[in-house]
């Protein structure tokens, strides 16, 4: 039996060269009503910090906003950092956006900041000597890795860390962490000492719980043996995306929430009437991507006329080449095809779509005309081993 892979957003909230952060967070609210108008399933906000191209610092804000501007799409997180936040102030942060918008809320958890320097993009360092060349697997482009150390040896970084967090505050363990939310949430909560706790609001919402990741490692982990639904990176780390999603089946076990496992799979899109427009309109994501990478914080994106500017070095390229070669840009066919791929090689049950353009009707038009192919295509779903 086949059936339509649902297509869904992530946004970033980003800030555009010559606009302010006010401008972001009413071009997202606009946007949020349009994907609900093409179709997609989900919005979710990312969360990031000190930055100043990008709006979204924090994601229950944004998704108040965007769930009351919206009737039926679903809306969330992508992914609150559990680094910088309380178990406690999540639940009850979602308990009160689900209290005024019931069954509409999913609760997205990723591990930056946890027990390590925030990095803001979720990225993972890459060990020495671990490195894998460039490969295609079925069809899909597996990049080499690229090692950030400017990224996560930061100044910025640290002091971002720090700001983020109350002197001395230890974070605890990411799996409990995790534990403790879904605790909080089910009313099931008990302190070491037999204390128990009852968020309100919080308790009994009807969020949906997701776990994020860029790796195979303690996120999938813990999203397969919770039975929770995985989110896998493939626009901030393709070059991991197979392993994320082989160590999530691989620790699956069914839960009262799922009796199979759900993976959703999350890709850099630009589309635009023909390949040579969606090109252009796509130019200035590299120069992005290298300020992010080198430690200064995502700049405001530029047009397409001031990236082209930008003079790139060897060390540049080599910066944002995985990045730039995975993000999937083209005409409405060429891009669904690709999503396709994505798709099968994946075993993915659902696509997220990420697409920043300096233009915001440029950005609109990317989801509607990629809504629209999709819809005149029936995509059969099939896990692959991977």
């Amino acid at each position: 039996m086949t059936a339509s892979i649902p297509l869904s957003v992530l946004d970033l909230v980003p800030i555009t060269t010559g606009s302010t952060a006010a401008d972001a967070l009413g071009r997202t609210i606009d946007l949020a009503r349009h994907a609900e108008a093409f179709g997609y399933r989900r919005y979710w906000i990312a969360e990031h910090h000190l930055n100043p191209g990008v709006a979204g610092t924090s994601p229950a804000l944004v998704i108040s906003l965007v769930a009351a501007a919206t009737e039926s799409i679903r809306v969330g997180s992508g992914a609150v950092q559990l680094g910088h936040h309380t178990p406690l102030s999540v639940v009850e942060q979602f308990g009160i956006i689900d209290a005024l918008h019931p069954g509409r809320i999913d609760l997205g958890l990723g591990r930056s900041g946890s027990r390590r320097a925030a990095n803001g993009g979720g990225e993972p360092e890459v060990p020495r000597g671990s490195e894998v060349a460039t490969r295609t697997e079925r069809g899909l482009l597996i990049p080499a890795r690229v090692s950030t150390p400017a990224l996560l040896t930061s100044p910025r970084t640290a002091m971002q860390a720090a700001l983020l967090q109350q002197p001395g505050a230890q974070t605890p363990e990411y799996t409990e962490q995790i534990d403790d939310i879904l605790a909080l949430l089910a009313g099931t909560y008990r302190s070491s000492d037999g204390v128990e706790a009852h968020a309100v609001p919080g308790e009994g919402a009807q969020v949906e719980v997701w776990i994020l990741g860029s790796s195979g490692g303690p996120s999938a982990h813990v999203a397969g043996r919770r039975g929770l639904p995985f989110a896998a990176n493939y626009h901030i780390s393709p070059s991991a995306v197979l392993e994320a999603v082989a160590a999530y089946l691989d620790a699956f076990r069914p839960s009262p929430v799922l009796k199979a496992p759900r993976v959703l799979v999350s890709a850099d899109v630009v589309v635009a009437s023909g390949d040579d427009a969606a090109r252009e309109l796509a130019s200035p994501y590299a120069l992005w991507v290298r300020s992010i990478r080198t430690g200064a914080g995502a700049i405001e994106f530029p047009t397409p006329d001031e990236a082209a500017c930008h003079h790139w070095t060897a060390e540049d390229r080599r910066l944002v080449a995985d990045r730039v070669d995975t993000q999937i840009i083209g005409s409405p066919t060429t891009v669904a095809d690709k999503l396709e791929v994505l798709a099968a090689d994946t075993g993915a049950d659902e696509l997220m779509i990420t697409t920043i353009t300096h233009d915001h009707a440029d950005r609109v038009r990317s989801y509607e005309l990629l809504a629209g192919e999709w819809a005149r295509r029936v995509v059969r779903p099939v896990r692959i081993s991977v």
